[in-house]
């Protein structure tokens, strides 16, 4: 039966071991580490629960991290880790451990001094991954509750982040430049259209979905179909959103270096031009009779 050796032990939650497959591995699980000795086996079959790091790089940063956090927060970490996994039905990168436990650690501090983060693209990230945001609401309240805290909403967002980055495999730093090329966008567009567009609504949410979607193709590297007679409508008949979805593709390939398909601007365009519509229907309302 395989089993683990222990190897030093760093607190109650995690432990160093050799693994008969990975050799020296970080073991994190609730508990693992109580009551634990040096050279003591562990039967993996009769732990459940536990994340083991098996990265080098992963477990150096980890080791440095934990004298650093509070044991109670690594062991509520591991408990929203493991519920974001059972939840999502997939694999999370490692490094979510030594990320997200991190950022709350720091979080909590923060919070402590009474110094306030404001989230930048809090609506931008809720709209775009709705199922992420609800797993970070589930954490940040586990959080408060186990830490006796109050984090922020806007920590909802920060969280979600980390979620998204783990479950996708993209680094933290990717996923915020999409939220935050998003957000950069739907300025541009009300700058434009002279309209802001309320957070809650269908219209936002459509206009977020479609910009999340074209970033998602890019990253993907798909192919969008040429249509050259919708185009050539798009063109003709909208001139003016025409012009600013060119627009918004040319922001999208300065900042993410990757050329957008003409395609794209004619579906833009059709998104766009049912907020201006929306614009002069509202404007039309408040004309006086």
């Amino acid at each position: 039966m395989s089993s683990i050796t222990v190897a030093k032990v760093l607190n109650n939650n995690v432990i160093i071991a050799q693994h008969p497959q990975y050799a020296e591995v970080v073991v994190i699980g609730k508990g693992i580490g109580f009551n634990r000795k040096t050279r003591d086996r562990i039967n993996l079959s009769s732990v459940e629960k536990m994340f083991i790091l098996r990265n080098q790089e992963e477990q150096e940063q980890y080791k440095q991290l934990v004298p650093q956090v509070e044991e109670k927060l690594i062991e509520v970490m591991q408990e929203i880790v493991l519920h974001i996994m059972q939840s999502s039905r997939q694999p999370l990168n490692e490094h979510i451990h030594i990320a997200l436990t991190d950022h709350i650690s720091f979080a909590i501090r923060r919070n402590e001094q009474n110094i306030a983060i404001h989230n930048p693209f809090l609506y931008e990230t809720k709209e775009i991954y709705p199922e992420e945001y609800n797993l970070a609401e589930y954490a940040v309240e586990r959080i408060n509750a186990a830490m006796g805290v109050k984090l922020p909403p806007d920590e909802v967002g920060f969280v979600a982040l980390h979620i998204v980055s783990a479950l996708s495999n993209r680094h933290i730093s990717e996923v915020k430049q999409h939220s935050l090329l998003i957000g950069d966008m739907v300025n541009l567009v009300e700058d434009n259209l002279d309209y802001h567009i309320p957070r809650d609504s269908l219209d936002y949410s459509r206009l977020v979905t479609h910009l999340r979607f074209v970033l998602e193709r890019l990253r993907r590297g798909e192919t969008v179909r040429e249509t050259s007679s919708l185009d050539g409508l798009m063109k003709r008949e909208y001139p003016e959103m025409y012009m600013l979805a060119w627009k918004l593709t040319k922001v999208i390939e300065q900042r993410v270096h990757i050329p957008v398909y003409a395609a794209e601007v004619s579906y833009l365009t059709i998104h766009l031009q049912r907020l201006a519509q929306k614009k002069e229907d509202e404007e039309d309302m408040e004309l006086p009779e």
